[in-house]
């Protein structure tokens, strides 16, 4: 992590690795004594921790920026907002899935072969990834273009679905960042450079929340004119990110310049960044599928609103636990790279335990505050006594928060993305779903019914990544690490070409 004069451009493997290097011998001496390892685990628990902290900032903010142009635009009109809102759930939420999913193909990658030392190796793989992340949101553009069919199918009225696609068109720019910003952020978190780019969405969120004033208040931009500027906040934060990898003496061994090696083995790559993709987006999709089948429901508007109040507080702990994961992965995967097996175990057994304490601690505060959470969003008593009876639902998908998204980033980290891409079909969709739809509209449940069945489908998730974990030989793992970055090419200049890499996942 950077610190003070020289040592803001020191990543944190160069103060770890000794560390860790001691650690895996201490830590194959067993039995461990009990003060050893608790030294041990108070060591991992700093790492993960520097870390952590600018990942769920940056995972907290990039999430709020959507939140901060849809709570301007609910000034435009209830229409206008109705649009919005739709999109952000039925448009953006696919298109997030999709990008987020692909560009954790960088973290194991590059976090793999940053333990490893492969410095130079990184910068190609960046290429790859902005390469076939830009192709990718290029063809998911003209969804977004010609998105009010889509819109008219899944229920919405004719002025709705006019106003989605007007929104949705605003956004295309944004998604273009999007899928730019994404693989630069995974590639600096791979190098445990987090803190300036926590810097760098804090100031453009700011920047944000005024030119969006400014756009619907003062210049009266109207809807098109409120998802333009949050396109163009999204380029300021992508000019910003770039500027740092360029210039920054943090990234001067990892980005050596562009190079056309970022071509070559592009096929083996995107096998890889799309595996990841359908893990990371069948779990997005799962909750914003649910919430779209609410609109189904008798009394929709009464169910959706609780339903989707309910999954805003669960989206904010979500964030956080993403931010925890994206540590867990970087430190599984640098150790994985650097040959430390031990190593990657404590940090996983760590990040698990700290976790599930967070989430105890938000399901209790939840549960105590059960009625003022519902005061905030709504005035309606039929709608605060919804919320009311969905909170018990809350506190256990919070809880499970606690362990499916930690579980899924030392996953990421270690290159399991196929494996848990099956699991969610299994889990979500021929589990979870069928379940939510049958108590949802076949029984008095309803809204409960489905949350429900996605409850179920979390649970069977977790408990396959549990077991998937738990039955990891992580001296097995360092091998595969290995085998990856064997089964390469190098120039002259040293750079490591990328291959085949989803062979062994």
């Amino acid at each position: 992590m950077e610190g003070d004069g020289d040592a803001a451009t020191a990543p944190l493997l160069d103060f770890v690795d000794d560390r860790s290097a001691a650690s895996e011998e201490l830590l194959r001496r067993e039995p461990v004594p009990f003060d050893v390892l608790s030294r041990l685990a108070l060591w991992e628990a700093g790492n993960l921790w520097h870390i952590s902290w600018a990942s769920i900032l940056i995972t907290l903010f990039s999430f709020t920026f959507s939140l901060v142009t849809q709570m301007f635009v609910g000034h435009l009109g209830e229409l206008e907002l109705a649009g919005a809102s739709i999109t952000n759930i039925g448009i953006q939420g696919l298109a997030y899935g999709i990008m987020l999913g692909m560009s954790t193909a960088v973290q194991t990658v590059c976090g793999q072969a940053y333990g490893a030392r492969r410095y130079r190796a990184m910068g190609v793989v960046c290429q790859r990834a902005l390469v076939l992340q830009f192709v990718t949101a290029v063809a998911i553009a003209f969804f977004y273009w010609y998105s009010g069919p889509f819109l008219r199918l899944i229920g919405q009225t004719e002025a709705v679905a006019v106003a989605g696609q007007l929104y949705a068109r605003g956004l295309v720019p944004q998604l273009l960042a999007f899928a730019v910003f994404c693989p630069m952020q995974r590639f600096l978190q791979a190098q445990n450079i987090v803190n300036p780019v926590a810097y760098m969405v804090l100031a453009v969120f700011v920047f944000h929340i005024l030119i969006s004033w400014l756009a619907v208040f003062v210049l009266s931009f109207g809807l098109l004119g409120a998802a333009l500027t949050l396109s163009f906040s999204w380029w300021v934060l992508v000019a910003l990110t770039w500027s740092y990898i360029i210039w920054s003496p943090a990234c001067k061994e990892t980005w050596t310049g562009l190079s056309m090696l970022a071509f070559r083995g592009l096929w083996g790559y995107a096998k890889l960044a799309f595996a990841s993709a359908v893990m990371l987006a069948l779990e997005v999709w799962y909750v914003q599928g649910f919430v779209l089948l609410t609109g189904f429901l008798p009394n929709s508007e009464i169910a959706l609103d609780s339903l989707s109040i309910c999954i805003n507080y669960w989206n904010w702990d979500f964030q956080i636990m993403l931010g925890l994961s994206y540590a867990a992965s970087i430190r599984v995967s640098n150790e994985l790279g650097a040959g430390h097996p031990k190593v990657a175990r404590l940090s996983v057994m760590v990040v698990v335990t700290a976790s599930i304490a967070f989430s105890i601690l938000a399901t209790v505060v939840v549960m105590a505050l059960r009625y003022p959470l519902s005061t905030l969003y709504t005035s309606s008593t039929t709608v605060i006594e919804a919320v009311i009876a969905l909170t018990p639902l809350l506190a256990i998908s919070i809880f499970l928060n606690g362990i499916q998204p930690i579980l899924s980033g030392v996953a990421v980290g270690s290159g399991w993305q196929v494996i848990v891409a099956y699991v969610n079909v299994g889990a979500y969709y021929i589990i979870g779903l069928p379940i939510g739809c049958v108590l949802g509209f076949k029984t008095s449940l309803e809204a409960a019914g489905i949350w429900w069945g996605l409850i179920i489908g979390v649970v069977v998730q977790t408990v396959a990544l549990i077991v998937i974990t738990a039955r990891t030989n992580w001296d097995s793992e360092v091998e595969k690490a290995q085998q990856r970055l064997r089964r390469t090419a190098v120039d002259e200049g040293g750079v490591l070409v990328i291959a085949a890499v989803d062979d062994d996942v």
